[in-house]
């Protein structure tokens, strides 16, 4: 049903904004060094973003096939979110097992924390890149549910641009306490504990761009024991490292 594509054979969107970010490439050379192969729909759904949506969000991960797309299409952004999916599927997943909750968790938040570093690289070098067209105001909007001014709005964006790797450290993080701290929750009250403790964070704001509620309940389907000595290690490591990103760089992705 699906027709197989990897890197090579797809035209990636808004790549030339990627260009002075030099983890772009290494991620890109991730995929086609693992011969990732990604999947188009069929023809006749061509431009089905709603189909490829909902599949992507139900089955990221669930078997052994790649992303879906609408035709043989990807943003330069996805691009580096699949390429950390696979680093950490390699890294921290063992053959026959599922893999474990905290290891999908940490997949995740390590991918969404790395579209924050983007934004703050893409702010300085291409302010005017198709991703920061479509990513700073979704950000902003959940930002501003969440209570955010506009004014403040614009200073943390100035903070992430100012140390795009920081930014991401902190936020992977929040994203990894706060959805660990959500999946074993027992109902609304202790998760609405759980998200408030939070609030000081200086991404807070930003926690529910996130669709954490989406990691919960494919964790609860498909997720294997809760932790694992690998993911645990790598956790450990993080934590003790003076740059995280740096870290990740050096142990998964030049590797």
């Amino acid at each position: 049903m699906f027709e197989r594509r990897t890197i090579e054979n797809l035209t990636i969107v808004d790549e030339a904004s990627f260009r002075d970010i030099a983890l772009y490439a290494d991620l890109k050379n991730v995929l086609s060094r693992a011969a990732y192969s990604f999947r188009v729909m069929p023809a006749p759904y061509a431009g089905r973003s709603d189909r490829s949506l909902l599949l992507n969000l139900t089955f990221w991960g669930a078997d052994t096939g790649g992303d879906v797309l609408t035709e043989a299409v990807i943003d330069a952004d996805v691009v580096t979110h699949v390429a950390w999916h696979h680093l950490a599927s390699r890294a921290l997943g063992v053959a026959g097992e599922k893999p474990s909750v905290a290891a999908l968790f940490l997949g995740e938040s390590l991918a969404s924390a790395f579209d924050l570093y983007l934004v703050g690289r893409l702010l300085r070098d291409a302010p005017h890149s198709s991703f920061l067209e479509s990513q700073v105001p979704a950000m902003d909007d959940a930002a501003a549910v969440a209570g955010l001014s506009e004014n403040d709005f614009a200073a943390l964006l100035e903070s992430v641009a100012s140390d795009p790797a920081l930014a991401f450290a902190d936020l992977r993080a929040l994203l990894f306490d706060s959805v660990t701290a959500l999946f074993a929750c027992a109902g609304a009250e202790d998760a609405f504990d759980a998200l408030a403790a939070r609030d000081d964070h200086r991404f807070a704001s930003l926690l529910h761009h996130y669709e954490l509620s989406n990691w919960v309940l494919y964790a609860r389907a498909y997720g294997g024991p809760v932790g694992d000595a690998r993911t645990t290690a790598v956790l450990d490591a993080l934590a003790s490292a003076e740059d995280p990103l740096a870290w990740l760089t050096t142990h998964w992705v030049r590797t």
